[in-house]
């Protein structure tokens, strides 16, 4: 009998199914708590709850992030990354600031901007040196100030955490272990009653066929996507490639039809030499 394959956390869809219900915002909580260590977290309310569809699940421009306001009024954002597109950074600013920007009314006093707290969960490395999380603010560069405190960035990079993470500690490496899903036994031992609430959900996820479906279609959304963004790369470059020839061709019989010109060389024998037209050879005859 072929063993049913189990969808992790990492999966957007089953990440944003387990942390982005309002039913689970225990759950949310404690991985934001064990995140975002100088916040004490009071209160936490879900903004919106994804109920998606298998068509809708299947575009791969769905979005399926997980966003939360907290009691000091904090909005985070949370996003689950499978895929890397060497755009993380860029991608990050963009999508944080828009929160940043939805949370000013029209003609609102600027100073009444919400502050914006960004974590993505990537399922790869960015950085080559420094820890699996790092946080990224706006700083000056007059003695590292802090400019303000309205947007903060959280990337948090799971190969990086696996590779140096030898003995589960602390909160946040307990929900590491938990969204990487590697060791059932490693993750039952967890000291951790919401980690172990999460490993239920992840559970009935996988044994509901209706969940699981939604969870195959996203995950071959991001397949698709991936192989089309390297199919197009990959033509962009053959062509880039072809031209790039073709050009330097061009040049070179340039070159030559200009030292035989200086010879003083009948065109018509250049043209035979070069390929060039006539006219492409009086041109440079009349422009040397």
């Amino acid at each position: 009998m072929t063993k049913k394959k189990i969808y992790k956390p990492t999966n957007d869809y089953v990440f944003s199914r387990i942390f982005g219900y309002k039913k689970n915002w225990e759950l949310l909580k404690d991985l934001l708590e064990a995140i975002l260590t100088d916040i004490q977290i009071k209160k936490i309310e879900l903004v919106k709850q994804y109920t998606l569809d298998k068509e809708t699940i299947k575009d791969r421009s769905a979005i399926l992030d997980v966003l939360a306001v907290l009691n000091d009024d904090t909005t985070v954002n949370i996003e689950m990354q499978m895929t890397d597109y060497k755009n993380t950074i860029e991608r990050s600013i963009f999508n944080d600031s828009g929160v940043y920007h939805e949370s000013l009314m029209k003609n609102d006093d600027f100073k009444k901007a919400k502050r914006v707290i960004g974590i993505w969960i990537l399922c790869y490395n960015i950085f080559d040196d420094g820890p699996f999380h790092e946080i990224a603010r706006l700083k000056r560069d007059y003695e590292n100030i802090l400019l303000t405190n309205k947007m903060e960035f959280h990337y948090i990079q799971l190969p990086k955490f696996k590779e140096k993470c030898k003995r589960v500690s602390s909160k946040l490496e307990q929900w590491l272990t938990f969204l990487l899903n590697e060791d059932l036994e490693e993750i039952k031992m967890i000291d951790n009653e919401f980690v172990q609430k999460a490993e239920d959900e992840l559970e009935y996820i996988n044994a509901d066929e209706e969940e699981r479906m939604r969870a195959k279609f996203r995950e071959r959304a991001e397949w698709k996507y991936h192989a089309d963004m390297k199919s197009m790369y990959s033509e962009g470059k053959n062509d880039g490639i072809k031209e790039g020839l073709k050009q330097g061709i061009k040049e070179q019989k340039i070159t030559i039809a200009k030292n035989m010109l200086a010879e003083k060389i009948d065109i018509h024998i250049i043209a035979k030499t070069t390929g060039l037209t006539i006219e492409e050879i009086e041109n440079l005859k009349n422009h040397k």
